[in-house]
């Protein structure tokens, strides 16, 4: 599982550059690298076969589209059983856009997206306490993403 002790200076710094702008085009990476276009189409090729490379994103600003609520919610099971259920029915509600199993109080915690406190009370109080094996939520408002990064490449 552990691909990166396979990296070598020209993956790094490839990773490093798609990190900086993922719109670069093979023939700018290999510029800067001074490599060949073939090289570096190769290696990210042996990158996303590995599975390192998962996809190119698209960042959107959510308050540009009238998301002007964030929360980070932490959901409460009946039981533990239920976990599975719960993260399938989760994600159907489309204002949920991240899930993760957690350790302590919560076995899952969610960040959804409202468009105002009114649509966040409906999120939270008809979709997701709904669900069934749902026992409670607690709900940290977000004041905004002061920065969101992907970990380093060293």
């Amino acid at each position: 599982m552990e691909l990166f002790n396979q990296l070598d200076f020209i993956d790094k710094e490839i990773l490093r550059l798609l990190k900086s702008d993922a719109r670069q085009s093979y023939v700018e990476i290999a510029k800067v690298l001074k490599v060949s276009n073939s090289l570096v189409h190769q290696r990210i090729a042996k990158m996303k076969d590995s599975g390192l490379i998962k996809n190119a994103t698209l960042t959107i600003d959510e308050k540009l589209l009238g998301y002007n609520a964030c929360s980070f919610t932490g959901i409460v099971l009946k039981e533990a059983h239920y976990a599975k259920q719960v993260v399938i029915e989760l994600q159907e509600i489309p204002e949920v856009v991240e899930c993760d199993y957690v350790s302590g109080k919560y076995a899952v915690f969610v960040k959804v997206f409202a468009a105002n406190n009114e649509h966040m009370r409906e999120v939270l109080y008809e979709k997701i306490h709904q669900i069934e094996g749902v026992s409670g939520t607690d709900t940290f408002i977000s004041f905004g993403a002061q920065f969101t990064r992907s970990v380093p490449i060293v």
